[in-house]
């Protein structure tokens, strides 16, 4: 009998969880450039900070990058080590990647990005976070698409909120799963 192994990060579920977190809502200060995010539920008016109602931020839809910008990712690690990846090239002048927040199942995971930072950021998963249908590393994009909901949100100075949705489906999944075996 093959024995196998449990990671603590491993999902426990059996079926992919229903419940999945607000879209999130991120105000920045006119004043002081603070990010605010409203994670739970928008507030019936935009919080304030330093004296003044903070700006709601729109998310620029990731096809209205300019070039020069690429933002992607990958869910890699299986069922035991279930995480995402997130990738970018930024090569405009005038832009810079400043953080990454990454929507899940139960909530969120908001990482600042250091100047001297290079590709790839990682978001390890857990608990019903790390849900996965199958063992593939990497994930092969296949029609059950088990993070389907997600979303990676990026500021990028120069452009602004990005958002970027983790629901991408390969035609090419059986070939793919196929030439790993």
């Amino acid at each position: 009998m093959t024995s196998q192994t449990f990671s603590a990060r491993r999902s426990r579920a059996t079926t992919k969880p229903l419940c999945l977190t607000p879209e999130p809502v991120f105000y920045r200060c006119p004043r002081c450039g603070a990010v605010l995010l409203s994670a739970l539920e928008a507030p019936a008016a935009a919080p304030f900070c330093c004296g003044e109602a903070a700006e709601t931020c729109r998310p620029v839809p990731l096809e209205a990058l300019p070039e020069g910008v690429r933002l992607d990712y990958k869910i890699v690690g299986g069922y035991n080590d279930n995480a995402v990846q997130v990738t970018w090239e930024i090569s405009k002048a005038d832009c810079r990647l400043r953080w990454l927040y990454l929507r899940t199942f139960t909530g969120g995971v908001f990482r600042t990005i250091p100047e001297k930072k290079r590709p790839p950021a990682v978001f390890a998963l857990a608990d019903e976070d790390a849900y996965a249908y199958c063992d593939k590393s990497p994930c092969l994009e296949c029609v059950f698409r088990c993070k389907r909901g997600f979303a990676v949100y990026a500021m990028i100075e120069g452009i602004g909120l990005v958002r970027m949705p983790l629901d991408r489906m390969s035609p090419y999944w059986e070939t793919r799963k196929n030439a790993q075996e």
